[in-house]
């Protein structure tokens, strides 16, 4: 099959995969599906041990465009490794001439137009420097009304190559956020960045739904918002909002026990003030939209005149 462009725009995808063997086929099919397939697909395995490698390794043999590499075996799991596995990949690729390249997890599945409507946004939009779609996990949808539209999710984020090199890249941060660093980089930069609702994919593994693990990742939150820079009233008003969520009240305090703890004890930031200083305008200037938009709604007559 030769590669199909939309509007003369081709593109790459590189797949870092620890320990997905049971999702990772779901996420082959979907890339084959595809009405526009890549130039190239890397799939990396981050040192998997559960029948990962030899999933990712028989299609490799089967289809042309697929290769496969293989990272050393690490007993930890943190988000720098999953950075030295893209790279490894994306190191791969550089013979080539490509327009765009995407970091794909191996959990995910989507439609056969899924990267046909993305490349589309990239040829409307010359400044467009990365997108992506919302994610679906069960029955929860992605909550838009304390997010941002032009954050997108690392389960699949695509780059405009150009963009992806003057960042540098995914900064190999063991804590997470590596996506949100090069998405808000890129923002600072002078790129547009975007969430596109035209579509979405499916994030299969299944979430946690014990109590206590919650608790533990929204306090694990807090201290990533600390960590990436995030603004105190920010996350105060955050926090608050959360208390909306079950455990009801606990979650919010929580969150913010995270935050507030490495805040008190002067944890290490994982970005630099410049990219801290970009991220809080961004904060300020949302919280302003959003009492600006609440104050002209409450002025707002309704229907009735009441």
């Amino acid at each position: 099959m030769e590669v199909a462009l939309v509007n003369g725009l081709s593109y790459v995808l590189v797949t870092p995969a620890r320990n997905e063997a049971f999702f990772i086929e779901d996420t082959i099919r979907s890339v084959l599906a595809q009405t526009t397939r890549p130039m190239r697909w890397v799939i990396v395995s981050d040192g998997s041990t559960d029948g990962t490698d030899e999933i990712a390794e028989r299609y490799a043999r089967e289809v042309s465009w697929i290769e496969f590499l293989r990272m050393p075996f690490r007993p930890e799991r943190d988000f720098a490794g999953k950075v030295h596995a893209f790279n490894a990949g994306y190191a791969s690729l550089q013979k080539l001439r490509f327009d765009v390249v995407g970091s794909l997890d191996g959990d995910i599945s989507f439609d056969a137009r899924y990267f046909e409507v993305l490349l589309a946004k990239f040829a409307e939009m010359p400044r467009l420097g990365v997108a992506g779609t919302p994610f679906v996990e069960g029955e929860r949808h992605y909550d838009y009304r304390f997010a941002n539209i032009e954050h997108v999710s690392g389960a699949c984020q695509l780059f405009r190559r150009e963009c992806f090199e003057m960042i540098g890249g995914y900064a190999p941060v063991p804590g997470g956020g590596i996506d949100w660093i090069a998405v808000t980089t890129a923002r600072m930069k002078g790129w547009q960045t975007r969430t596109f609702t035209d579509t979405y994919c499916k994030h299969n593994r299944p979430i946690g739904t014990a109590t206590r693990g919650a608790l533990r990742a929204s306090f694990a939150l807090g201290q990533k918002d600390y960590r990436l820079g995030g603004h105190p009233v920010w996350e105060l008003l955050r926090g608050v909002y959360q208390m909306r969520s079950p455990p009801y009240i606990i979650r919010g305090l929580i969150l913010m026990s995270g935050y507030f703890w490495d805040y008190v004890r002067g944890a290490r930031k994982s970005v630099d003030a410049e990219l801290q200083r970009f991220h809080r305008k961004e904060q300020m200037q949302r919280l302003k939209n959003l009492f600006f938009r609440s104050g002209r709604s409450s002025r707002t007559p309704s229907a009735t005149g009441c």
